[in-house]
């Protein structure tokens, strides 16, 4: 198998593993009464970062307004809340709230519970957590941050 066929056949396993994620995760947001994009939002707050609406558009890859009225809407189910920046007073954070922790909570347990790497044993998950971070990280624009650290800094400069 040469270089292209090996890539194209890479690309196909990882669309096939995200239709597999995505259509268990479906379910559980139906029977939680939320779309696919709010579960999503769920699950990148689960990290413990600091999360503002641009930040999260970022993320989703959509407008700003979008990703507001994505927060309007679960903070009227009462899943986040609007607190403000501990560093910049123009910015609010979007947190979980109790309720949205346990939902949150059921996202990741369910998720996990079905994930397509459950079959592969601990030290094979661990080597493709690896290659999939290394690609990951090579993937980000120059100066962009890496997921998981505290982004605040690069918010307030934007």
């Amino acid at each position: 198998m040469d270089d292209a066929q090996l890539n194209e056949e890479l690309i196909d396993c990882l669309f096939a593993i995200r239709t597999k994620v995505h259509s268990e995760l479906k379910e559980l947001a139906r029977e939680a009464g939320l779309t696919d994009t709010q579960t999503d939002v769920l699950w990148r707050l689960s990290r413990g970062d600091e999360m503002t609406a641009r930040r999260l558009s970022d993320l989703l890859q959509c407008d700003a307004s979008t990703a507001t009225s994505m927060i309007d809407r679960l903070e009227k189910r009462g899943l986040v809340r609007r607190v403000p920046h501990p560093t910049d007073r123009r910015a609010k954070v979007i947190q979980l709230t109790p309720e949205g922790c346990a939902l949150r909570d059921r996202v990741i347990e369910h998720t996990t519970r079905h994930s397509p790497f459950a079959r592969l044993d601990h030290e094979s998950r661990l080597r493709l957590h690896s290659l999939l971070r290394e690609v990951n990280d090579d993937a980000r624009p120059a100066g962009e941050p890496t997921p998981g650290k505290n982004n605040h800094d690069k918010e307030q400069q934007q």
